[in-house]
């Protein structure tokens, strides 16, 4: 008996070669959910500083903020998400993203670093500067029972750039170190 191959789309036979390798294993754990690679606070250390504070109102300061990955490989995925926080947790400022900057993808392999840098610029209380008293730093797609790690807020209060905003803003993760 004498076969005829039968032609098969390319984007139909890469369909099902997908489909036939979701269940082998890899993104999913069996139920059909993937699972998230993303970085958590229970598994990343951070350090903040040691920063360059501005001296004086009209100045401006950069606060490093640089994350080491002490587990499996992990993925920052997006803006670091830092904010400040007022005196006895009145207020929140929330850092938006620099103008210009780009947000990439990076994972880390086990004690691989990122960082990104917060810049500011200091501001006077009586000028409706913000008054900070933590810096809070969360990750991105971080869905543990601990998503937020907060630190001493100790370079002055950030000026304020009108309509109610703050002249602050959080860079890009960058990969560190070699």
């Amino acid at each position: 008996m004498r076969t005829t191959p039968i032609a098969v789309p390319a984007a139909l036979a890469a369909l099902l070669l997908l489909t036939a390798c979701a269940g082998a294993g890899g993104d999913e754990d069996g139920d059909g959910k993937r699972e998230s690679t993303a970085c958590s606070v229970d598994t990343v250390s951070v350090e903040v500083g040691p920063a360059s504070a501005a001296p004086a109102a009209g100045d401006t300061g950069e606060v490093p903020v640089v994350l080491t990955n002490q587990s499996a490989a992990c993925t920052l995925d997006g803006f670091p998400k830092a904010a400040l926080v007022g005196i006895s947790d009145s207020a929140t400022l929330n850092a938006p993203p620099a103008e210009g900057a780009k947000a990439q993808k990076l994972t880390l392999a086990k004690d691989e670093s990122a960082s990104f840098t917060l810049t500011y610029e200091r501001g006077t209380p009586r000028d409706g500067a913000f008054n900070a008293e933590k810096l809070r730093v969360e990750l991105p797609g971080d869905t543990s029972s601990s998503v937020i790690r907060a630190f001493p807020w100790t370079y002055g209060p950030v000026a304020s750039a009108g309509q109610g905003s703050h002249k602050i803003s959080v860079g890009a993760y960058q990969q560190a170190g070699d």
